[in-house]
Protein backbone atom coordinates (compact mmCIF):
# COMPACT_ATOMS: atom_id res chain seq x y z
CA UNK A 1 0.00 0.00 0.00
CA UNK A 2 1.18 3.25 -0.64
CA UNK A 3 2.27 5.41 2.62
CA UNK A 4 3.17 9.33 3.23
CA UNK A 5 5.92 10.48 1.33
CA UNK A 6 5.60 8.01 -1.71
CA UNK A 7 5.04 9.17 -5.08
CA UNK A 8 1.51 8.29 -6.44
CA UNK A 9 2.23 6.10 -9.58
CA UNK A 10 1.96 7.26 -13.29
CA UNK A 11 -1.57 6.76 -14.75
CA UNK A 12 -4.13 6.84 -17.91
CA UNK A 13 -8.05 6.41 -17.20
CA UNK A 14 -10.87 7.56 -18.60
CA UNK A 15 -13.65 9.64 -16.65
CA UNK A 16 -17.41 8.46 -16.94
CA UNK A 17 -17.34 10.62 -20.51
CA UNK A 18 -14.48 8.56 -21.84
CA UNK A 19 -11.93 11.46 -21.47
CA UNK A 20 -8.67 10.26 -19.93
CA UNK A 21 -7.44 11.53 -16.93
CA UNK A 22 -3.71 10.89 -15.83
CA UNK A 23 -1.45 12.00 -13.12
CA UNK A 24 0.20 14.55 -14.94
CA UNK A 25 -2.98 16.53 -15.13
CA UNK A 26 -3.69 16.98 -11.93
CA UNK A 27 0.09 18.83 -11.81
CA UNK A 28 0.08 21.88 -10.10
CA UNK A 29 -3.11 21.25 -8.12
CA UNK A 30 -3.66 18.72 -4.89
CA UNK A 31 -5.81 15.92 -4.96
CA UNK A 32 -8.04 13.66 -3.55
CA UNK A 33 -8.17 10.21 -5.38
CA UNK A 34 -10.41 7.85 -3.00
CA UNK A 35 -10.88 3.80 -4.01
CA UNK A 36 -14.39 2.62 -3.83
CA UNK A 37 -15.85 -0.99 -4.55
CA UNK A 38 -18.84 -0.08 -6.36
CA UNK A 39 -21.12 2.37 -8.26
CA UNK A 40 -24.87 2.57 -6.50
CA UNK A 41 -24.36 0.36 -3.60
CA UNK A 42 -25.36 2.43 -0.42
CA UNK A 43 -22.10 3.39 1.35
CA UNK A 44 -20.43 4.16 -1.74
CA UNK A 45 -23.54 6.26 -2.41
CA UNK A 46 -23.28 7.84 0.52
CA UNK A 47 -19.30 8.67 0.33
CA UNK A 48 -20.35 9.97 -3.20
CA UNK A 49 -22.93 12.08 -1.89
CA UNK A 50 -20.16 13.45 0.77
CA UNK A 51 -17.55 14.68 -2.09
CA UNK A 52 -20.61 16.54 -3.95
CA UNK A 53 -21.86 18.40 -1.28
CA UNK A 54 -18.42 19.26 -0.31
CA UNK A 55 -17.04 19.95 -3.89
CA UNK A 56 -17.18 24.11 -3.44
CA UNK A 57 -14.41 23.46 0.06
CA UNK A 58 -12.48 21.38 -2.09
CA UNK A 59 -12.53 23.80 -5.24
CA UNK A 60 -11.80 26.85 -2.62
CA UNK A 61 -8.57 24.73 -1.79
CA UNK A 62 -7.61 24.55 -5.64
CA UNK A 63 -7.86 20.45 -4.82
CA UNK A 64 -9.24 17.72 -7.19
CA UNK A 65 -11.41 15.27 -6.12
CA UNK A 66 -11.89 12.00 -8.29
CA UNK A 67 -13.14 8.76 -7.50
CA UNK A 68 -12.05 5.73 -8.43
CA UNK A 69 -13.25 1.70 -8.53
CA UNK A 70 -13.96 -0.75 -11.18
CA UNK A 71 -16.67 -0.50 -12.68
CA UNK A 72 -17.41 0.81 -16.72
CA UNK A 73 -17.43 3.60 -18.26
CA UNK A 74 -21.60 3.24 -18.66
CA UNK A 75 -21.91 2.67 -15.03
CA UNK A 76 -20.33 5.51 -13.64
CA UNK A 77 -22.13 7.59 -15.90
CA UNK A 78 -25.53 6.25 -14.85
CA UNK A 79 -24.34 6.50 -11.13
CA UNK A 80 -22.84 10.36 -12.00
CA UNK A 81 -26.30 11.33 -13.93
CA UNK A 82 -28.50 9.70 -10.82
CA UNK A 83 -26.57 11.56 -7.91
CA UNK A 84 -25.66 14.36 -10.06
CA UNK A 85 -22.43 13.88 -9.17
CA UNK A 86 -19.88 16.99 -9.66
CA UNK A 87 -16.71 15.49 -10.20
CA UNK A 88 -14.58 12.69 -11.90
CA UNK A 89 -15.38 8.90 -11.73
CA UNK A 90 -11.95 6.52 -13.20
CA UNK A 91 -12.86 3.34 -14.77
CA UNK A 92 -9.92 0.87 -13.38
CA UNK A 93 -11.83 -2.23 -14.80
CA UNK A 94 -8.54 -4.36 -15.03
CA UNK A 95 -7.48 -2.92 -11.49
CA UNK A 96 -4.03 -2.05 -12.70
CA UNK A 97 -4.04 1.35 -10.79
CA UNK A 98 -5.89 0.09 -7.66
CA UNK A 99 -3.43 -3.37 -7.25
CA UNK A 100 -0.15 -0.84 -7.85
CA UNK A 101 -1.78 1.87 -4.81
CA UNK A 102 -2.19 -1.58 -2.89
CA UNK A 103 -5.94 -1.15 -2.33
CA UNK A 104 -7.51 -4.53 -4.53
CA UNK A 105 -6.90 -6.74 -1.75
CA UNK A 106 -8.80 -10.24 -0.66
CA UNK A 107 -11.46 -9.10 1.24
CA UNK A 108 -14.57 -11.12 3.25
CA UNK A 109 -18.29 -9.96 2.19
CA UNK A 110 -20.67 -11.97 4.37
CA UNK A 111 -18.24 -14.86 4.95
CA UNK A 112 -17.30 -14.85 1.69
CA UNK A 113 -13.65 -14.17 0.33
CA UNK A 114 -13.23 -12.32 -2.92
CA UNK A 115 -11.40 -10.18 -4.23
CA UNK A 116 -11.79 -6.66 -4.94
CA UNK A 117 -11.36 -2.66 -3.78
CA UNK A 118 -11.00 -1.92 -0.08
CA UNK A 119 -12.18 1.69 0.85
CA UNK A 120 -9.51 3.92 0.88
CA UNK A 121 -8.30 7.94 -0.03
CA UNK A 122 -5.21 9.22 -0.71
CA UNK A 123 -4.09 12.85 -0.33
CA UNK A 124 -1.77 13.58 -3.09
CA UNK A 125 0.68 17.35 -3.33
CA UNK A 126 0.69 19.84 -6.02
CA UNK A 127 4.03 17.37 -7.10
CA UNK A 128 2.13 14.10 -6.93
CA UNK A 129 3.13 12.87 -3.64
CA UNK A 130 1.14 11.30 -1.11
CA UNK A 131 0.16 13.91 1.89
CA UNK A 132 -1.84 11.34 3.52
CA UNK A 133 -3.70 8.11 3.37
CA UNK A 134 -6.76 6.90 4.91
CA UNK A 135 -7.08 3.43 4.98
CA UNK A 136 -10.54 1.53 5.52
CA UNK A 137 -12.23 4.72 5.33
CA UNK A 138 -15.48 5.59 7.86
CA UNK A 139 -17.95 7.27 5.23
CA UNK A 140 -19.30 9.44 8.14
CA UNK A 141 -15.87 10.57 9.19
CA UNK A 142 -13.97 10.76 6.01
CA UNK A 143 -15.06 14.37 5.57
CA UNK A 144 -13.50 15.78 8.79
CA UNK A 145 -10.79 13.83 8.44
CA UNK A 146 -9.78 15.35 4.76
CA UNK A 147 -10.04 18.63 6.05
CA UNK A 148 -7.81 18.10 8.74
CA UNK A 149 -6.24 16.99 6.72
CA UNK A 150 -6.43 19.84 3.86
CA UNK A 151 -6.18 22.38 6.43
CA UNK A 152 -3.59 20.84 8.77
Amino acid sequence: MLKKGDQFPEFELENQNGEKITRASLKGRKAVIYFYPRDNTPTCTTEACDFRDNISYFNQLNTTVLGVSGDTKRKHQNFTQKHNLNFDLLVDEDYQLSDTVGVYQEKKTFGKTSMGIVRTTFVIDEEGYVIDVIEKVKVKEQMSQLKEILEG
